[in-house]
């Protein structure tokens, strides 16, 4: 089935084409490189892995509770417009919120991918080069398995956010080599990173869990690897422009805020989007989850070295400011750990279950 018949709305099947800036470089030194970059570099060869194989597509969804989360995650939950969605509405409007959410991870996804090959071109470091190659693959996975997810599980799909696509214009747009490494592994993947993370520490559904621990795996090293890029490079800015990147970081981060208040759904369920924003602003769950959506955009923006008073002033603004203290090591660590965690556990289940099939063949040869 063609995504477009998934489609909430109608979506035109032309492509979005973005003009290229910017010059394509080349390098003629092929044996240097930073050594924490290169050893990156061989972590995502090393990590490579197949979403056919490694997923468990035989897993049952229920398309109206694919998450199995409590309904107070949604921003309407407990007001008069809950109370007067039917049953059969409230399980649609499950189905719709994680279409969406999944929709612009595949979109964000598919940004990334075009990203990291942009940045293959552009950035003058045969090592970032290297490593952008591996991102790319990446990316290209998890395009895959979203659309597969939302395609056989969800069965229905949201276009892409329209902040999402300003951010990832300016990202693209920009001439300056550095925007792409800042706009996607800093504030696009920052923020779905601690998305995935959230979503993969509440959910009770054994599929979107895998999805999510997996992808989370890879975009750890993405996001490691533009700290180390852009840490190093900011260094020899002059004061005036490190101000253009604060700039793109404070608009960025706004565009991102406003992304995940989820518009379209409410949209297609009658109701005004802008009493829906301010039930998301007084609702202690949504309140929770935009402040760890920043848990990996605040820290990383403090590492790479832009953390004047003006980009403080912003988070503190957006109530995030106190996430700067997080250990970004410490979360992206942890995030490798979960997903080996579950490959373990899957990996002993499935030896369990050999060992009790080879031991009823052995009681039952014995028996007869």
């Amino acid at each position: 089935m063609s995504t477009h018949d998934l489609y909430t709305e109608p979506v035109g099947k032309s492509t979005w084409n973005v003009p290229l800036a910017g010059d394509t470089r080349f390098t003629w030194e092929y044996d240097d490189g930073r050594d924490r970059l290169l050893a990156l570099y061989q972590k995502g060869k090393d990590k490579q892995w197949d979403s056919v194989k490694r997923i468990d597509w035989d897993l049952e969804v229920d398309p109206y509770d694919v998450l199995g989360v409590p309904d107070q995650s949604l921003a309407i939950y407990g007001t008069k417009y809950w109370d007067k969605l039917t049953e059969k509405q409230r399980g649609e409007l499950r189905q719709h919120s994680t279409s969406w959410q999944f929709s612009q991870f595949v979109h964000g996804e598919q940004g990334a991918m075009v990203t990291a090959a942009r940045i293959v071109e552009s950035v003058p470091d045969l090592d970032a080069k290297f490593y952008s190659a591996t991102q790319t693959m990446d990316e290209a996975r998890h395009v895959e398995l979203f659309t597969r997810f939302l395609h056989e599980k969800v069965g229905m799909v949201y276009p892409i956010n329209t902040k999402l696509q300003d951010l990832l214009n300016e990202t693209l747009t920009d001439s300056r080599w550095d925007m792409p490494y800042l706009g996607m592994q800093v504030l696009i993947e920052g923020l779905a990173l601690a998305a995935f993370g959230v979503i993969r520490d509440i959910t009770t559904k054994p599929l979107p869990k895998q999805l999510l621990a997996y992808v989370m795996q890879d975009e750890a090293r993405h996001v490691a690897f533009g700290r180390l890029a852009l840490r190093d490079y900011y260094k020899q800015l002059s004061a005036p422009e490190l101000k253009e990147r604060e700039d793109f970081v404070i608009e960025g981060c706004y565009l991102m805020r406003d992304r995940i208040r989820g518009r379209e759904i409410w949209t297609n369920f009658g109701i005004d989007p802008k009493e829906v924003d301010e039930m998301v602003e007084n609702s202690p769950y949504m309140k929770m989850f935009q402040s760890l959506l920043f848990s990996r955009i605040v820290p990383c923006v403090k590492d790479i070295g832009l953390w004047s008073e003006r980009i403080q002033r912003t988070y503190d603004d957006m109530g995030v400011l106190d996430m700067s203290k997080a250990d970004l090591e410490a979360l992206m660590n942890q995030d490798e750990d979960i997903a080996e965690k579950l490959d373990a556990e899957r990996f002993a289940a499935e030896e369990a279950e050999r060992k009790a099939e080879v031991d009823a063949v052995i009681a039952e040869a014995a028996a007869g």
